[in-house]
């Protein structure tokens, strides 16, 4: 959930939570009016723990653009463009015009564009 729409359920909540059961409260209520008042601050404090519970939207937008060469030896890791560690991030990721990798040696890895590891 992104922070405007958790700042927008948590102050729809607040206003729920406080809104009309204080209006009917003030007014000595009746049984139904009273059931009405509990049932809506209970949905409002409901959506405030829900949105105070979600987590910030982990969109990330890696780019790479136009990137130079990497050359690595003896079981290094040589990458131009994007590495990302898989299941990380929800957003995009773009690698245009990627220079070439070259890896050599045992173990080692070469990467030209996007890599999720």
């Amino acid at each position: 959930m992104s922070r405007g729409w958790k700042i927008t359920v948590i102050v729809l909540a607040a206003v729920g939570i406080l809104s009309t059961p204080l209006f009917w409260l003030l007014d000595g209520p009746n049984t139904g009016q009273l059931a009405g008042a509990t049932v809506q601050a209970a949905a409002g404090i409901a959506a405030l723990v829900w949105a105070l519970l979600q987590h910030p939207a982990n969109l990330t937008q890696d780019s790479a653009t136009r990137t130079g060469r990497a050359h690595a030896t003896d079981g290094g890791t040589a990458t131009t463009g994007v590495k990302r560690t898989a299941g990380q991030g929800r957003g995009s990721a773009k690698a245009e015009g990627t220079g070439d990798a070259t890896a050599d040696g045992a173990g080692s890895n070469a990467s030209s564009g996007i890599e999720y590891r």
